[in-house]
Parts: structure tokens; C-alpha cells; sequence
């Protein structure tokens, strides 16, 4: 069983624009779509919906809108009571793809009880996926603190975080880290910008060096995805390069999370690196290609996933 932990869910409404988002002008939206969000929630509707057992925890009061629409997508879940509101993020999106997100903060969320709850539950996980920024109420070394635990029981720890989240828990020893070319270089000084438009070129030996780098401090493996170039994957001292297929980009909100849960199904399945790489990159493009943060289901795959090893 994949359990995500998602601690800062949201509604995720998306509203679909008629032509290029113009700031100060009016727009009319072609389509407005609600949908439970927040990286770990993301995470688990796409491995539901490849039929592998998940369980998606997230802090939120009974009666809250947020899990009349986790309800709604028949999505299995656990919720730790809390006194806030799930936060609603906006993102909006125009014809070409083009990608606008507000995120609020969240509400306040108790360390102490929604820690007890994951320890609780972890044991019974193959993997802990760990994803999303963290809400007031939890310290930046929340994910840290944690991995540091569950470990001692066996569990693998996915973590799919940024910022000081991110700067503390490599130190923990993560399994499986997820950065985008951004929080990668965040983490090894490389250029993001520079990262992607080498591989988009065809040449990923910077991001696969940043990517080994980070592996080898946390000791796990690093799955770097980098948008439409592709992604990234260093493991024991090794490293692949995945082209992804040309698409129509509808939304990229929650690629990066189908990515993650691509490369966890096909590891589940005892898939060797190149191939869960190859699951990773096929999920995040068929994500893309949807919209809001509407989950790939297999039969959307594209098979023809390139890999390289570097």
C-alpha cells in the first residue's frame, strides 16, 4: 500500500481562460473545474487509478467541502482532525497551456497530532509519500523529523517538497527524492534554466550531475523531472535520461505528482530504474494533457518513452 501524506491540502479550481490571461483586463472563463488537490492527494488518485492499493491522510475538520470532494472521487482516505479550513488554490490556464497559480497559505495544523497519525498508519505502508508544502503550525524540519522515523521501521519515504522543507530533509535520508529543475538547483547551486534547456536540446549531463550529487548525499534515489524536456533519474551512482512525448499541454498543475506516483507504481511492480523512469515521464505528460489535476489512467500512457543511460 502507497500511504501519501498530503499536510497542506487544497480545492484546486481551475478556470480555463478563451485566450491569453491579461492582467487588469476582464475575462469571461470557458470552464471552471473543482477538484481535490495537494500533492499527496494528486499522488493517490493516480495510483488508484492504475488499481494499486493507497491511502491519501490529510488534516482536515469533518464536514469540510474538501472531503465531500475527496468522497466524490471515490478516493481512499483518513482525516486528522483539524480546526481550519482546507485552503482553495486558483490556477488558471489559457488556450496554449500557459499556467497561472495562487496558492494560499492553509490553516493552522497541530505537529504533534498529525505526526502520531502517519507514525500510526506507516507501518502498514510499502511506501510513505511525503509531498506538498507544509501549512503554519508545522515546523520546516516536519518532513525531516519524520523520515527520521518511520525509517526505524522499515518504511521507504518518497519526498516531493521545495524550500526549507526541502533544504532539511535531504539530511534525513530520504529514499526517493522528486525536485524539478528548480528545488534541484536549490539544493546543488546548478542553473534551473540552464538545466532544462540543455536537456530539451538533447543534452541532460547537467541535470544528471546534479542529480547523482544529490544522490549521493541523501543515499536514495533522485527522480529530477524537468516539464516537457523529460527527466532524470540517479540511483546508486547511475543515471537516465527519459525524452518526453510531444503533447497538448492543457494543464501542468499535478504533472510533477503523476510523475511521482508513475515512477512508485512501476516500483511497486519491481520494475527495474530505466523502466520506472519510463513510467514516470509517461505519467507526468499524460497528466499534462489533462485538465485541472485530473488523474492518467494507464490506457492514456504513451508507450513510446525514450530512455538513455548517461
Amino acid at each position: 500500500m502507497i500511504l501519501t501524506v498530503t499536510a497542506n491540502p487544497s480545492i484546486d479550481r481551475t478556470i480555463t481562460l478563451d485566450g491569453p490571461l491579461v492582467a487588469g483586463a476582464v475575462h469571461r472563463p470557458t470552464g471552471v473545474l473543482d477538484q481535490p488537490g495537494g500533492k499527496g492527494v494528486n499522488v493517490a488518485r493516480v495510483v488508484q487509478a492504475a488499481g494499486f492499493d493507497t491511502l491519501a491522510l490529510v488534516p482536515a475538520a469533518a464536514g469540510d467541502t474538501f472531503l465531500a470532494h475527496l468522497d466524490h472521487a471515490h478516493l481512499p482516505h483518513v482525516a486528522v482532525a483539524t480546526a481550519g479550513t482546507v485552503r482553495t488554490n486558483l490556477t488558471i490556464v489559457d488556450p496554449d497551456g500557459v499556467t497561472t497559480k495562487i496558492n494560499t497559505p492553509g490553516a493552522d495544523v497541530d505537529a504533534e497530532t498529525l505526526t502520531a497519525a502517519v507514525v500510526e498508519r506507516a507501518g502498514a505502508a510499502t511506501w510513505l509519500a511525503l509531498c506538498g508544502s507544509l501549512p503554519p503550525g508545522l515546523p520546516d524540519t516536519w518532513y525531516a523529523d519524520l523520515v527520521a522515523r518511520v525509517r526505524q521501521a522499515g518504511v521507504r519515504v518518497a519526498v516531493d517538497t521545495s524550500g526549507a522543507p526541502l533544504t532539511h530533509v535531504t539530511s534525513a535520508g530520504p529514499h526517493l527524492m522528486k525536485p524539478n529543475s528548480e528545488e534541484l538547483a536549490e539544493l546543488t547551486g546548478a542553473d534551473p534554466s540552464a538545466l532544462e534547456a540543455a536537456a530539451g536540446a538533447g543534452d541532460p549531463s547537467a541535470a544528471a550531475a546534479a542529480s547523482l550529487e544529490l544522490a549521493a548525499s541523501t543515499g536514495g534515489a533522485v527522480l529530477t523531472t524537468l516539464g516537457g524536456s523529460g527527466a532524470v533519474l540517479a540511483v546508486d551512482g547511475k543515471a537516465w535520461f527519459a525524452t518526453a512525448p510531444r503533447i497538448r499541454v492543457r494543464s501542468t498543475v499535478g504533472a510533477g505528482d503523476s510523475s511521482l506516483a508513475g515512477y512508485l507504481i512501476a516500483e511497486v511492480r519491481g520494475d527495474d530504474p530505466a523502466r520506472r523512469l519510463a513510467n514516470a515521464v509517461a505519467y507526468g505528460s499524460a497528466a499534462a494533457a489533462l485538465p485541472g489535476t485530473t488523474p492518467p489512467t494507464p490506457d492514456m500512457l504513451d508507450d513510446s518513452v525514450s530512455v538513455t543511460p548517461l
